[in-house]
Parts: C-alpha cells; sequence; structure tokens
C-alpha cells in the first residue's frame, strides 16, 4: 500500500502504557516515520509519563484529535484494553488508514471464541475474516496486503516461534499436552497500580497468576494446531518474576514414537537452525543457541541456553534445546522482551512489511 506522503504519518491509541510508550521509542528512530501521534484519555504530559522520551517533542492528544489528521495517517497502532480496538478500528479503515491492534480483539476468527475467552461480545465481527494474524516470520505474504493486522500476545509470539519447526516435522506426539510454563516479567502486568505488583511484594518473590488458564492458552492451541496439522491440547502456567522485563519460556514435548530412537539435542537444534538460519542468514529476528556441550554429563552449562537478559532491550527471540533422552521429552527455551518482540516491535516490524519497508528499521538494536 503505497504512502500517503513520503513518509509515514503514524498514531498510536493508547500510549500512556508501557507498549504505547514503546512504540513510540522504536518509532522515533524510524528513518521512514516523520510524524507519531500518541494518544491519552485524560490530560497527562507526556514527558512526566514517558521520562525515557523527555525531549523528544511528543505531546498526548486525544483520540477525536488524532481523527482530524485523518487525511494524513497512514497506520493507527491500537494499545488498548480488550474491546475498544473493535469500537474504533473501523472508522479508520473506512478512511483507508492501515489498523495494528496489539491488543486481543481480531486474534480470534470465531466472534464466539473471543467471546468464551474474554466474556464480552465480539461488536465488529465483519472484520474477524480478514483480520491477518500477525507473526512476522510465518505470515508475511498475507502481512504485505493486510490492511487490518491482530498483533499475537508476547507468551504467544515466544511460543509459536519456538514450537513451530518441531509440530511442523511431526516430532512431538501430540496425544499428550504440550507442557509450557512462562515468566513474563511485571510489566506484563499493565501499569496501574495493584499492591501485589508492587517493588516491595514482588522482590524475592514470583507471582503466579490465572493457572485455571490463562486466556492466551486457547490463542496459542488455535495457532499451533494450525502449524500442526491437528487439535491438540497445551498446559499452559504463567507467572510474573522480580524483573521488569522479558519472558522466560519452557516447553517440554513427549516426542513422537516415530523419531525416538534417533532424537538427540544436536538433531533438534539442527532443526531450529536450518528453519530460522544461522545467526541473520534467514529470520534477522530469531537466534538459535547451538553452542555445544563441553562438559560431564549434568554439568551446570549455562551458556549454552538463552539468556533472558540478552534480548532485553531487542526485537529478537533466542531458541534453545536439549533432550531427555531417559524419558522421550523434548524441551525448547525460549526467550522474548514482552514489550519489544512481544508487543511493539512485532508491531512495528509488520507495519514494515505491510507497508513495503525493510523489515529491520527501527529494530535492529541488540539487547542490552
Amino acid at each position: 500500500m503505497p504512502l500517503k506522503n513520503d513518509s509515514l504519518s503514524v498514531g498510536i491509541v493508547g500510549a500512556t502504557g508501557y507498549t504505547g510508550g514503546e512504540l513510540c521509542r522504536l518509532l522515533l528512530n524510524h528513518p521512514q516515520v516523520n510524524q507519531i501521534s500518541p494518544t491519552a484519555r485524560g490530560d497527562e504530559q507526556f514527558d512526566r509519563v514517558h521520562r525515557n522520551l523527555m525531549g523528544s517533542g511528543l505531546e498526548f492528544l486525544g483520540v477525536d484529535d488524532l481523527k482530524r489528521q485523518e487525511n494524513d495517517l497512514d497506520v493507527v497502532f491500537f494499545c488498548t484494553p480488550s474491546g475498544e480496538a473493535m469500537r474504533n478500528a473501523p472508522w479508520f479503515l473506512e478512511r483507508g488508514i492501515r489498523v495494528i491492534d496489539v491488543s486481543a480483539d481480531f486474534r480470534f476468527s470465531d466472534p464466539d471464541i473471543y467471546s468464551q475467552v474474554y466474556g464480552s461480545e465480539h461488536t465488529a465481527p465483519e472484520l474477524l475474516p480478514e483480520a491477518v494474524y500477525g507473526l512476522t516470520e510465518l505470515n508475511r505474504e498475507n502481512i504485505a496486503k493486510a490492511r487490518l493486522l491482530a498483533n499475537p500476545g508476547c507468551y504467544v509470539i515466544t511460543a509459536i516461534l519456538a514450537l513451530t519447526p518441531l509440530l511442523r516435522a511431526a516430532w512431538a506426539d501430540l496425544d499428550v499436552p504440550v507442557h509450557i510454563s512462562a515468566v513474563n516479567g511485571t510489566t506484563g502486568a499493565g501499569n496501574k497500580p495493584k499492591r501485589s505488583i508492587m517493588h516491595a511484594e514482588v522482590a524475592n518473590s514470583m507471582l503466579p497468576y490465572s493457572m485455571e488458564g490463562h486466556r492466551h492458552g486457547p490463542e496459542l492451541e488455535t495457532h499451533l494446531a494450525a502449524e500442526a496439522g491437528r487439535p491438540l491440547t497445551m498446559d499452559f502456567n504463567t507467572a510474573h518474576g522480580n524483573f521488569a522485563r522479558g519472558i522466560f519460556l519452557q516447553a517440554s514435548l513427549a516426542v513422537h514414537p516415530a523419531v525416538r530412537e534417533a532424537m538427540t539435542r544436536e538433531r533438534i537444534l539442527a532443526l531450529l537452525t536450518d528453519f530460522y538460519g544461522q545467526g541473520s542468514d534467514k529470520e534477522f529476528f530469531v537466534r538459535v543457541n547451538t553452542l555445544p556441550k563441553t562438559g560431564e554429563i549434568n554439568s551446570k552449562e549455562y551458556e549454552v541456553y538463552p539468556s533472558l537478559a540478552s534480548v532485553i532491550g531487542s526485537n529478537y527471540c533466542h531458541i534453545g534445546a536439549d533432550y531427555d533422552a531417559q524419558r522421550g521429552i523434548i524441551k525448547i527455551l525460549s526467550v522474548t522482551d514482552n514489550l519489544v518482540k512481544g508487543a511493539a516491535g512485532s508491531a512495528i516490524q509488520n507495519m514494515n512489511v505491510m507497508f513495503g519497508l525493510h523489515e529491520t528499521a527501527a529494530l535492529r538494536t541488540y539487547g542490552l
């Protein structure tokens, strides 16, 4: 889709939160973005809310003020609670403005599934058939043609990138559940004040939540079933850790009997590197840790697995693997920054593809 001007004009609805702030931070360094219009509901001052962006020149405006820019806007991001994007996206789409929804409003093609997961009726079901699921590495061709894009959830991006190569290879025994345990930073809980996520409460602790079934579980099952070519069950467990940002995810899959005899860690890593490439030679933002083990059995060789700290502040997903031969269990580890690859960074990656820009624009920064 051509730009309305020589460069992009971008709106961000709901820019007072962590994801909205990250969108602003990353887009300020985008070579093809000349206008960023972040919105807020109240009279907040941008430099007070996002102090790391002090002096950027950005100021909050209201959604009505953003709509008055309709002749210039190319794309609008929604970083809003569930329900808001579906109410407001049609107005922008009718005026030829592309929409990237970072919330969950358009992630399910079936409005009944959305209602079951989020407990409310979908108010724009007519848009669901055209909404494109925005996992860039797996859906570029459709993303390039999209006018409405559903950005995946942070846990979901981290899990799907890790598990898709194995599911496509049919290496997992899906007659038993796939087990996932994931720990998210406290930014994943949002920025509304809550005692449980205050520093004094979460320091030296862990906060399990939604153990009865996380809302990203059905999203995971829906999209991983498509990769596997059959239904599957996820045993999905989540917690907040005593750090601000990042997702550390561990998945255990029973190996399929047909491939168990020949299964090794090296074979799993070879599958992953064949799928994503080594280094940046295939998928720029997915890096597979292929460091060999050099110690004795059960040596604590931490460096052969992904490090959460290595991806913080970046749009990268680092993936590692191992194999429990005695029990026939494939172990996959995946780490991302929940605010970048898990939200704002992947949304910008999708924007780049939608407008025919270099996919890595504004996103090439390595971890801190």
